[in-house]
Parts: structure tokens; sequence; C-alpha cells
């Protein structure tokens, strides 16, 4: 078969490099990018991505609780929303100072994209 057109024609061997054979993030090997899919391979990002979202649909949940005239789930709809969404930001800010940090960069250091 074949190799796309982002696939390497050779196998990437890391011991060849002198590096250990287990997988680390980022992936080297198969991005050109430092931090491309860094919110998916690192799970961690999870429940702040999660959160955001949860957060998206409840304030759709909360515009049409507000649309139709129930007050009372639209204001208990916003601060969920408000909540998740501010919570959800936090988490994945963190966990990307998290991964700059152990690079030894800042958050606001150019990525190369």
């Amino acid at each position: 078969m074949l190799p796309g057109p982002d696939e390497p024609t050779q196998r990437y061997d890391p011991a060849e490099h002198g590096l250990p054979r287990k997988h680390s993030f980022p992936d080297h090997a198969r991005t050109a990018r430092s931090h491309a899919g860094e919110s998916i391979e690192d799970a961690r990002n999870w429940p702040g991505i999660i959160l955001v979202g949860v957060g998206v649909v409840t304030v759709a949940l909360t515009l049409t609780a507000a649309g139709y005239g129930f007050e009372g789930w639209a204001i208990i709809g916003g601060i969920v929303a408000a909540v998740c969404l501010l919570a959800g930001a936090f988490l994945t800010i963190a966990e990307h100072r998290k991964v700059k940090a152990r690079e030894g960069r800042a958050l606001t250091d150019p990525g190369g994209h």
C-alpha cells in the first residue's frame, strides 16, 4: 500500500535516533508542528473541552427557555452556562500552561504554525 500525502515514505524508528520506543507528547514522528492535535492527544484537556461544550449547549437551552418565557429556567441555565464555560476555559488554559511549562516555554510563545 502506498503512503498517504502526509505520511513518511520510510517508517520512523526512534531507536535509530537514540530515543526510547515509548510514546511521548508531542509526537514528533508524525507531525511537523509542535502541538498539532494537543487537545485530543492529551486526555487531561478533555474535561475542559467537555465543559465548554456543555456550556455552549446550555446557552442554547437558556435562550430557548427565555424565548418561551420560562424566566426561572433561563436564570438557572444562565448560571450553569457561565459556570461551565468559565470552568472549561480555566481547565483548558491551565493544562496548556502545564504542557508549555514542561517544555520551558510561556503560553504566549509562538508555536511555529
